[in-house]
């Protein structure tokens, strides 16, 4: 880990979640400070990645976070399994060296130490449009008990705007018919002759 991601880490998580190999991003959480928020409107109070709410965190996803409900979470929103702290790690580094591919991202309610939000930004490589990047937005879910405090809209635009930062020309997902207004409302649109694939181009 690098120094500054080190004293980024330090600075922010805290209370420590174990040893120090536990405490490791999955991508470096500098890419989080440089989201440019100035353009986005459907967040209310001022909310960003950088300002999510009291007693919140938004961060990379960190290998302590197999003790702090990451896989419950996941659960609320589909079937994970039975995964042991091994079979999680052993995939954490699977995606970690996967260099610039996944940017699994978290809300933390850090007075708890849960994880309350997710998302994640995966990168295919193309040779269209000058060997550019295509991201997709995939597992967004947030805890049932933390509706209506923005977390959805919060954990989506940050992935969205993460999409840009890392060099992506655009970002899709796909998604249910009662959940097209929620992406509509941040800026998704159908792709044409595909009303489920929603997409921003950048």
């Amino acid at each position: 880990m690098s120094s500054s991601v080190s004293q980024y880490y330090k600075d922010k998580y805290k209370p420590s979640v174990g040893p120090e190999e536990l405490e490791e991003p999955l991508y470096d959480p500098d890419l989080l400070k440089k989201l440019d928020w100035s353009k986005t409107t459907h967040m209310k109070n001022g909310v960003t990645s950088s300002t999510p709410g009291d007693g919140l965190l938004v961060r990379p996803l960190c290998k302590g976070d197999y003790n702090k409900g990451f896989l419950q979470l996941l659960s609320q929103l589909t079937k994970v399994g039975d995964i042991s702290r091994e079979s999680f790690e052993e995939r954490f580094e699977q995606m970690k060296a996967c260099r610039d591919h996944y940017y699994v991202t978290v809300i933390e309610d850090t007075d708890k130490g849960e994880i309350v939000g997710s998302a994640t930004l995966a990168c295919e490589l193309k040779f269209i449009r000058g060997c550019t990047k295509r991201g997709r937005l995939e597992d967004v879910v947030v805890n049932n008990e933390y509706r209506g405090k923005q977390l959805g809209k919060l954990i989506v635009s940050t992935i969205t705007l993460l999409a840009k930062e890392v060099g992506c020309y655009k970002i899709g997902l796909d998604c249910k018919d009662e959940m097209k207004p929620f992406y509509s409302s941040i800026g998704y649109c159908s792709e044409k002759g595909n009303d489920n694939t929603m997409i921003i181009r950048f």
